[in-house]
C-alpha cells in the first residue's frame, strides 16, 4: 500500500538557535519537541513522509527552507499558502497516488488537508484521541520505543 505520513512543521526553527544557519534542509529546520517526535515517528514507520508548512506547503525532508519565518495555518497571515497553490503542489508532488495518508497534527490541519486530498484517499489521525500536546508527545515517543504504530 502506498502510504504517506504528513507531519506539522513547528514554530521553533534552526535560526532561533543559529541565526546564520542559512539554507537548511526541511528535516533539519524544525526544532520543537513535538515536531521532533513526529519526525522520529515518521522515519520509524514510513518510507515516505513530508512536513506541512503554512508558508511552504508540503516539504520533503531534503527540500530547502531558505530562511526563518513565522506563519501558521489559521493565523490569518498574508503568507499562508493558498488552497489553490497547496492543491497544485499536492498533485505535482504525486501525493494523489497515495492510498493512505496519516496526519500527525491537530484539528487545524483537518480543514487544510480536506481541501487537497482526493476523494479516493483515506486520512487517518492517530493523535486525535489524545487531548493536549503532552499526551501526544508521550504517545509518539512510546510508539517509536515499542516499535508499535499508533
Amino acid at each position: 500500500m502506498k502510504r504517506l505520513c504528513i507531519i506539522p512543521c513547528g514554530a521553533k526553527k534552526i535560526w532561533d538557535i543559529q541565526p546564520d544557519a542559512g539554507l537548511t534542509r526541511a528535516e533539519d529546520t524544525y526544532l520543537s519537541p513535538f515536531h521532533q517526535a513526529c519526525e522520529r515517528y515518521a522515519k520509524a514507520f514510513f518510507d515516505d513522509w513530508v512536513i506541512l508548512s503554512a508558508k511552504h506547503g508540503f516539504l520533503r525532508p531534503h527540500d530547502i527552507v531558505p530562511e526563518n519565518y513565522d506563519v501558521a495555518f489559521g493565523s490569518g497571515h498574508s503568507e499562508i499558502m493558498t488552497e489553490e497553490k497547496l492543491s497544485r503542489q499536492y498533485r505535482e508532488k504525486g501525493f494523489l497516488e497515495k492510498e493512505e495518508l496519516v496526519m500527525l497534527g491537530g484539528k487545524k490541519y483537518r480543514k487544510v488537508l480536506n481541501t487537497v486530498v482526493g476523494d479516493h484517499q483515506h486520512i487517518s489521525w492517530p493523535l486525535a484521541p489524545y487531548k493536549g500536546i503532552g499526551y501526544m508527545l508521550q504517545a509518539l515517543n512510546r510508539a517509536v520505543e515499542e516499535k508499535q504504530e499508533l
